[in-house]
């Protein structure tokens, strides 16, 4: 259990270090262990013949967790005091270990406020209901390039391939930073935002969004924090009030890197980052368009 516990804690996001790798491994590796111990009496031959056929049996199973290795090879070369236990070992103590381990492991990680399981970032799908990619899928790299560039590589890598792509498309857009320079929110938001108030009715937004050719309202309160956001597509809604239809508006920071907003404006859903204070306070707003601007320019920065 001790190799579990160090994948379990020490780098959680690995696929070897899921919940059902590290119990259904285990179990599956002593189950194993346990049969070659019955069949082959050679402790030699046991031990190597364990191991591999656990391999093979996790393999098969999606559950390849390497401790089960050692589990396989204590169930093998046990002895009597495993053999006691017959195929019941499997389960107590190995599965019951694995198990409360395991709770161990997702208890610790919520305490620390990591993501256990861990669930591998997906980039957000078409949401026009097309059949078209996402526009971050239409440039760059794809999951085809991903997957000839492992094969070129003939390895096997202890990382989930969807979080590879997360990981690829951060140094792309580190490189493009890099490239741009480092501009932030308030280099190129707009500051004279037109807003609406929350008690206002929905009728006023449709004035506003159509007299100012704007998308995207924010939703203030009377001391002008931002309580989120409304456009033509909150207009459908039913409801008298602004604060009746609103949507959570996607907001940032003044210090983020304004390539940063890369991802939120292009995820099909938002036109506009609210750009706020930590009180949430009303500073300015990026749309797509400025993004665009910014974009077009060479780079700044060698």
């Amino acid at each position: 259990m001790g190799a579990s516990a160090l994948l379990l804690f020490a780098v959680p996001a690995s696929p070897l270090a899921q919940p059902w790798p590290i119990i259904g491994g285990n179990i599956l590796s002593a189950t194993v262990g346990l049969a070659v111990a019955r069949f082959v009496p050679d402790p030699t031959l046991a031990a190597g013949l364990a191991v591999a056929l656990a391999i093979c049996v996790m393999s098969l199973a999606r559950c390849l967790h390497p401790p089960g290795g050692a589990a396989a090879l204590t169930a093998a070369l046990g002895g009597p005091a495993v053999a006691a236990y017959g195929y019941a070992f499997a389960f107590v103590p190995v599965g019951l270990n694995s198990v409360v381990l395991t709770l161990l492991g997702w208890g610790f990680h919520k305490l620390t406020r990591h993501a256990y399981p861990h669930v591998a970032t997906a980039l957000p799908g078409n949401a026009h209901g097309t059949s078209d990619l996402p526009s971050r899928k239409r440039v760059g790299f794809n999951d085809d390039d991903i997957d000839k560039a492992l094969d070129d590589l003939g390895e096997t890598f202890d990382i989930d391939r969807a979080d590879l792509d997360h990981l690829l498309r951060r140094v792309e857009l580190r490189a493009l930073e890099r490239s741009h320079g480092r501009l932030s929110c308030a280099d190129i938001m707009s500051r004279d935002i037109v807003r609406i108030d929350r008690n206002a009715a929905p009728g006023r937004a449709r004035t506003l969004l159509l007299e100012h050719e704007v998308r995207t309202l924010p939703v203030v309160d009377h001391e002008n924090r931002v309580l989120g956001s409304v456009g033509l597509r909150e207009l459908t809604r039913p409801g008298s009030r602004i604060a009746d239809i609103m949507s959570a508006a996607c907001m940032a920071r003044p210090d983020q890197a304004a390539l940063e907003l890369i991802a939120p404006l292009t995820d099909g859903q938002n036109h506009a980052v609210v750009i706020t204070d930590e009180t949430d306070l009303l500073l300015g707003m990026i749309t797509q368009t400025d993004l665009l601007a910014i974009l077009a320019k060479p780079g700044t920065a060698g």
